[in-house]
């Protein structure tokens, strides 16, 4: 499922071919990339999530990472992407949430520092655009805070590249 995904995503934005290509080794070099002790790389799921009127982002400031980002997680041997990014969406935020479409919002690969027994690893992270159909969120203890963000005001709460670039592919969705 998630190879038509990315095929789609691909046509979409030919100019992240790279990117696509990178998933794409994953997935067929190493079919436990749903497992997050897979440490070449496992598959994440995440959430863009977008308020009723879709103007404004709802960011966590992550309590591991300490990082205002989008909501997110591991697939834990799931292979439905999306299932996963819902999941983790309502999991975090105590939101109700559907998906904008079916289609990949956004792709992106980051570094994991070394935690506990853990080694350094990468995240392949899938993101989906989803809203909430409410905006009254509950933190839950992967998190510091949530916050609703204006796009605009994004630079604010933080500098991730992968967080301003979703805004600007958001941008004319809204």
């Amino acid at each position: 499922m998630l190879l038509a995904l990315l095929d789609n995503y691909r046509a979409r934005h030919p100019d992240e071919c790279d990117l696509v290509e990178r998933f794409v080794g994953l997935l067929t070099n190493h079919p436990d990339c749903y497992s997050r002790d897979c440490w070449a790389g496992h598959i994440t799921g995440s959430a863009w999530i977008v308020d009723p009127t879709g103007e404004r982002v709802l960011l966590t400031h992550h309590r591991k990472l300490d990082r205002w980002l989008q909501p997110g997680g591991h697939s834990d041997g799931d292979p439905d992407t999306m299932a996963v990014a819902l999941r983790e969406a309502e999991e975090e935020t105590g939101l109700v949430v559907q998906p904008v479409d079916d289609a990949i919002f956004d792709l992106d690969v980051h570094p994991i520092p070394a935690r506990g027994d853990d080694p350094e690893h990468q995240h392949y992270d899938v993101r989906f655009a989803l809203q909430a159909s409410n905006t009254d969120y509950v933190v839950s203890d992967e998190s510091h805070d949530l916050a609703w963000v204006k796009l605009d005001e994004l630079a604010r709460y933080t500098d991730e590249k992968s967080v301003l670039r979703m805004a600007h592919k958001w941008g004319p969705r809204r």
